[in-house]
């Protein structure tokens, strides 16, 4: 399945299946998993990163055990709009798992997810620094996927507007 936008998710909603968000980073994947009405996104697990074929076969492994019908990356996104290495790394991660696993794959800009999550396990939840590795990959994964369930919602955060569109040449 091609890289799609997020207006592409929400017409592929009518075909059944749950969202999985990635935060994609260079040792961890963190996954959180949107319940089957596109509503609220859940903690899923970190997945330590190996060789990309078996990180591959087990996100392909977790697509068709939770149905999932679609996939949202996190495209960390620098602060003034433009694309660094670490997006370039997210958009190969996302070119080289079309070829694994056959669903929509959309970007949403999470260039704020892990400060936020940050501040938030240290202000509000009073985590300790090891705890807080521990959570905060799946944590930055749950921020980016329901920012962009909010917004596939027409809900109130429609600020949060994805600012980034997949690369059509990718």
């Amino acid at each position: 399945m091609p890289l799609a936008d997020m207006a592409d998710l929400a017409q592929n909603r009518g075909c059944g299946g749950r969202l999985l968000g990635l935060d994609v980073g260079s040792k961890t994947v963190g996954l959180a998993l949107a319940d089957p009405t596109w509503t609220i996104a859940s903690p899923l697990m970190t997945l330590r990163r190996g060789r990309f074929r078996q990180d591959a076969e087990t996100l392909a492994r977790l697509v068709a055990e939770h149905d999932v019908g679609g996939l949202v990356l996190g495209l960390p996104v620098s602060m003034d709009g433009s694309e660094g290495p670490r997006c370039q790394s997210v958009r190969q991660f996302a070119a080289n798992l079309i070829a694994h696993i056959h669903v929509p794959v959309a970007f949403w800009d999470e260039r704020w997810s892990t400060m936020a999550v940050e501040r938030m396990l240290v202000r509000e939840a009073d985590l300790s620094r090891k705890r807080r590795r521990q959570v905060i990959d799946t944590s930055a994964a749950v921020y980016i996927l329901q920012g962009a369930l909010d917004y596939l919602a027409g809900g109130a955060i429609q600020a949060v507007a994805p600012t980034v569109e997949p690369d059509p040449g990718s």
